[in-house]
C-alpha cells in the first residue's frame, strides 16, 4: 500500500530538518508542496530531485483527485512552506480523504513554530490553546479575547508584523494585564524574543517597528485558590484573581453595563461573591477607571 507522508521541513534554519525527512522526500514519487519555489530551494540545498507539484490554499481542492491518483501509483510527500503540514497549513482536506479511502498517513514530525516558540517563552506550558493565525478584523479579533477572558491555559497565535500592534493592543484591553513573549523569525538569522508584560511589549514595537513572522505567547488568566469550602478537605473552588475581575468588570463597564448587571454576570463566571464583586466595582467607579476604560472604548 502507498502511503502519504506528512513530512515537517525547517522553519528558517535548514539544519532543522531530520535525516528521516531527507530520506523520505528522497524516495518519495511526487511532493505535493504549498510553496514550490521554496520546495525547490530545500531540496536543491540537499541535492533531492523528487518531482514537485503545487498544493496551497487556492488550489488544494482542485489538486485533490490529481494527487489521491498519484497515491494509487506511488508515495507522495506533503510539506508546507515551513513547518508541519495540516497546521494552520493546506493538508487537511488531502489528509481526511486519503484515511477515508484507506491509504496509509504517516506523519514525520519536524519544527513548529508552536511549539518552539511555547518553550522558549517561559510561561506555562503544561497545557496551552492554540489560536493558529488571528482575525484580521479588529472587532472579530477582540471578540476572540474577549471569549478567553477566564481560560487558565497559555494562548499561542500567529500575527502579521504589520497587525501586531494593535493586536497587542487589543490582547490588554480584553484581557488586561499579561505575561507574553513575542517571538519573531524563529530559527533564522534575526530571530529574537521579547517577554515582558503586554504593554511593556507595546511600547518595545511602539519604538522598534515590527517585522518578520511572529509568534504570540500569553499567559492564561491568572487563579488563586479558594480556602477549603470543607474545612480540611483537599477539595477548593478555583477563583479569579482581583486583576481578572477588574478586567472583567471593565468590559462590562464598556458594554454600558449597570453595576447589578455587572455583578451578576462577572460573580458567575469567576467564583467570587456578588457582594464582593459589587463592591469592587463601585471601589472601580469612585476611582473613575470606567471613564478611563469608555474613554479607551469610544475616542
Amino acid at each position: 500500500m502507498n502511503t502519504l507522508y506528512l513530512v515537517g521541513t525547517p522553519i528558517g534554519n535548514l539544519e532543522d530538518i531530520t535525516l528521516r525527512a531527507l530520506r523520505v522526500l528522497k524516495e518519495a514519487g511526487l511532493i505535493a508542496a504549498e510553496d514550490t519555489r521554496k520546495t525547490r530551494a530545500l531540496l536543491t540545498h540537499f541535492q533531492i530531485s523528487t518531482p514537485l507539484t503545487s498544493y496551497f490554499e487556492h488550489n488544494k481542492l482542485g489538486k485533490l483527485e490529481t494527487i489521491l491518483g498519484a497515491l494509487a501509483e506511488r508515495d507522495v510527500a506533503l510539506v508546507s512552506e515551513a513547518g508541519m503540514p495540516g497546521l494552520s497549513d493546506p493538508g487537511y482536506e488531502l489528509i481526511r480523504e486519503a484515511l477515508a479511502r484507506g491509504i496509509r498517513v504517516v506523519v514525520v514530525p519536524g519544527p513548529s513554530a508552536v511549539v518552539t516558540a511555547l518553550v522558549a517563552s517561559g510561561l506555562p506550558t503544561d497545557q496551552f490553546v492554540y489560536l493558529g493565525f488571528l482575525p484580521r478584523k479588529g472587532g472579530e479579533r477582540r471578540r476572540l479575547f474577549e471569549s478567553l477572558l477566564t481560560e487558565p491555559r497559555t494562548l499561542v497565535a500567529y500575527e502579521a508584523p504589520h497587525r501586531l500592534l494593535e493586536c497587542l493592543r487589543d490582547a490588554r484591553d480584553a484581557l488586561g494585564e499579561r505575561r507574553v513573549a513575542v517571538a519573531r523569525e524563529l530559527t533564522k538569522l534575526h530571530e529574537e524574543t521579547f517577554r515582558g508584560t503586554l504593554s511593556e511589549s507595546i511600547a518595545h514595537f511602539e519604538a522598534q517597528a515590527p517585522r518578520g513572522e511572529f509568534t504570540l505567547v500569553i499567559g492564561g488568566a491568572a487563579l488563586r485558590q479558594a480556602p477549603d469550602l470543607d474545612r480540611g478537605q483537599a477539595q477548593a473552588a478555583a477563583l479569579w484573581t482581583e486583576d481578572a475581575v477588574r478586567a472583567a468588570l471593565e468590559q462590562q463597564a464598556s458594554r454600558g453595563a449597570s453595576a447589578q448587571e455587572a455583578a451578576r454576570h462577572v460573580a458567575r463566571q469567576s467564583g467570587w461573591a456578588r457582594r464582593d464583586v459589587y463592591a469592587l466595582w463601585l471601589a472601580l467607579a469612585r476611582a473613575s477607571e470606567f471613564h478611563a476604560v469608555r474613554a479607551r472604548k469610544n475616542p
